[in-house]
């Protein structure tokens, strides 16, 4: 889950609506920056495999393999309080039809600040349901994130290193604002993710990142 966080850009602002994105300016280049969370799903988190004996990895075990996709999200950040709300499907499926069957997979949502700093998690259950005679099956979860408005929120004294104008020429203009240390701590300290996938158990993830 551990991400970094790589600005190029010249000029990044605290909220969007002054430039559109990319957009080319007097003094450098417009990036716009959102107090929303960025969503993703963790490498490795994104399937599950079940096996019957639980201990076998064997081919001929698996007993239900499920992947979590078609992550959306809508954020609501009107409040003092941002929620963001994740909607995903999951597409399951299983070696042999049989009877009906119902099958509850756990997944998380967790909050990241900084990229390495977990700072809520939840977990809930979802559940596929296999018709008798079917191998595959799907369901929708959904996942909410909450991060306070004031610790996404950039000091104005940092948002004013960032967007203050440079002249071409100037020793300033050839110089990324984010390379003085303090500036992309507070960066880094006020940038959030929500991220979600299964709730996996070691071996799990092991078999996932080996397979």
């Amino acid at each position: 889950m551990v991400r970094k966080l790589a600005v190029s850009a010249l000029i990044l602002l605290a909220a969007a609506g002054c430039s559109r994105t990319g957009e080319i300016e007097d003094g450098g280049i417009t990036a716009l920056r959102s107090a929303c969370p960025r969503v993703a799903v963790p490498a490795g988190t994104g399937d599950i495999t079940l096996f019957n004996p639980p201990a076998s990895r064997e081919a001929k075990a698996i007993d239900v393999v499920a992947t979590l996709t078609n992550v959306t999200s809508a954020c609501d950040d009107a409040s003092e309080t941002i929620v963001t709300t994740i909607d995903f499907d999951v597409l399951a499926s299983r070696p042999q039809a049989g009877e009906a069957r119902d099958v509850s997979l756990p997944y998380f949502v967790t909050v990241v600040r900084g990229g390495s700093s977990v700072v809520a998690k939840s977990i809930n259950r979802v559940t596929v349901h296999f018709d008798a005679g079917q191998t595959r099956a799907s369901a929708k979860g959904q996942a909410t994130a909450r991060v306070a408005r004031s610790a996404a929120t950039l000091s104005e004294d940092v948002r004013e290193r960032l967007t203050r104008k440079r002249k071409a020429g100037e020793e300033a203009a050839a110089m990324d604002p984010l390379a003085d240390p303090t500036t992309r701590q507070a960066v880094l300290a006020a940038t959030f993710e929500a991220l979600v996938g299964f709730q996996l158990t070691e071996d799990q993830l092991k078999y996932n990142v080996t397979r």
